[in-house]
């Protein structure tokens, strides 16, 4: 089970790759972060060639490998010039799709194929307009080389209606068998056809990211599916005293706007036991990691719950843990950046359920770590 497939890239040519070099980089030079998510979380033999087939390209570190077993869901975060994240990501995307069966997945987390979004994401030297470009490239070669289907999304969508994922992921893939052929949802690249092993793909630019969950003392998803739809960006729908939904002239459903701003929320389970919280924020520097934790533990109070754990799935930017410790920190102004993180652990309870290493999940510090002299 473990596949050699080795996928190079040709070098572009200058009217594709002038955006891959920008003199914002140290010592020139440009990185990339890139988050795949794989439909496994439970077979450590299949994350484990899908991971080795990233290690086999020169200039791509894993800053971190997350198995989930009841999201039955798999997100690596890797980081490397962009031309080498490209390989990686093509190369693992084709290991994925031969040892992944849709067919056979059952897992809480939405999803729609066995690589079920590749993001790419600018970090040192790198504009949005490089991963765009990326995105691109890597939905043609693997819709040509795999006969998969793709959709671009976010920064690289080119329609409104697919910027947002969970739009594009709506019906999951149980639905994808009749929603692809459908003139709204053809895919962007590759056959306008279900692929039953497979399913389809998502790839697109973003921004930085924060996948971010509070679990909370309960077992009752509807209780933090509640708290996800006060505090998210969406809202809720609103219905009338017999439960239907209020429609608006054109048809559509009212919501409720939620609380904040570039925030995803839903209601997930942690374990059978435990409830959680799930969230994506999108623009942390507008809604931030405590934003939200206070704002959860408001809202689990009001209805006799407590929040009791955080958990960061992937890596964080360290102004986001610093902009969380200067709100928890008694004395933040007098406060080093090492100081505030280990508030920010404290305050938002990421060593309730195991010890949070800030070295390897915070991404300048892993970065620092894992590529050494290559970005000094």
């Amino acid at each position: 089970m473990n596949p050699t497939i080795v996928v190079r890239i040709p070098y572009i040519a200058d009217e594709q790759s002038s955006s891959l070099v920008s003199p914002r980089g140290r010592c020139g030079l440009v990185l990339i972060e890139c988050v795949p998510n794989y439909s496994e979380g439970r077979d450590p033999a299949i994350i484990d060639a899908i991971t080795n087939s990233i290690k086999s390209v020169d200039d791509v570190s894993i800053l971190d490998v997350d198995m989930g077993y009841d999201f039955n869901r798999t997100v690596v975060t890797m980081v490397g010039q962009p031309e080498s994240v490209l390989e990686a990501a093509i190369s693992s995307t084709a290991v994925a799709i031969e040892l992944i069966d849709m067919r056979k997945h059952q897992g809480e987390h939405a999803r729609m194929g066995a690589v079920d979004v590749v993001p790419f994401i600018p970090l040192e030297g790198a504009t949005i307009e490089t991963c765009i470009s990326l995105s691109e490239r890597y939905a043609e070669a693997v819709s040509e080389l795999f006969d998969l289907p793709v959709f671009l999304y976010a920064e690289s969508a080119r329609s409104d209606q697919r910027i947002r994922l969970p739009d594009i992921r709506r019906g999951e893939y149980e639905g994808l068998d009749t929603k692809i052929t459908t003139s709204e949802w053809l895919p962007d690249y590759g056959p306008a056809e279900f692929k039953p092993s497979m399913g389809a793909t998502a790839t697109g630019a973003r921004q930085i990211l924060i996948a971010y969950n509070v679990n909370l003392n309960t077992s009752d998803k509807k209780k933090a599916n509640s708290i996800a739809g006060t505090i998210r960006t969406s809202g809720v729908i609103q219905r009338d005293k017999n439960g239907d939904k209020l429609l608006s002239d054109d048809g559509k459903s009212i919501r409720k706007p939620g609380m904040f701003q570039h925030l995803q929320a839903a209601g997930w389970m942690y374990d059978q036991d435990t409830a959680q919280v799930s969230m994506n924020l999108l623009n942390h520097n507008v809604t931030g990691l405590h934003t939200v934790t206070d704002a959860i533990l408001t809202e689990a109070r009001k209805i006799g719950l407590e929040a009791i754990a955080g958990e960061l799935v992937g890596l964080v930017p360290l102004s986001a843990m610093v902009s969380a410790g200067k709100h928890y920190h008694d004395e933040p102004d007098s406060a080093d950046s090492a100081t505030l993180v280990q508030s920010a652990i404290n305050g938002l309870m990421l060593s309730e359920l195991k010890e949070f290493d800030a070295y390897n999940s915070i991404i300048e510090w892993s970065v620092e770590r894992n590529l050494g002299d290559r970005v000094e």
